[in-house]
């Protein structure tokens, strides 16, 4: 276990950016903003705003209340993360 100071995150890898483009291409294909997602999720558009731009990581609850709120899969979301993280385009 890696001992963090209370308060602070550690930094996004691949996967995590991945996750954070493909919310942003959800995000586009459903003409949403992220502060009206942050609104949707009950977040701050601070919040929200570090993790689209892949500075902080989403949560497993905010993947899956994006995923509800905006009516995609969950899986669909985290597979197409995936691929882009393989594929080295993030």
């Amino acid at each position: 276990m890696t001992f963090m100071p209370k308060g602070s995150e550690p930094t996004p890898g691949a996967f995590a950016r991945a996750v954070a483009q493909e919310v942003r291409h959800l995000l586009t294909d459903r003409m949403v903003s992220g502060n009206q997602l942050a609104g949707l999720i009950e977040r701050s558009q601070s919040y929200m705003s570090k993790r689209l731009r892949g500075e902080s990581s989403f949560t497993a609850n905010d993947l899956e209340n994006i995923c509800r709120v905006l009516d995609k899969d969950l899986l669909e979301l985290l597979v197409a993360a995936v691929r882009r993280m393989r594929s080295g385009r993030v």
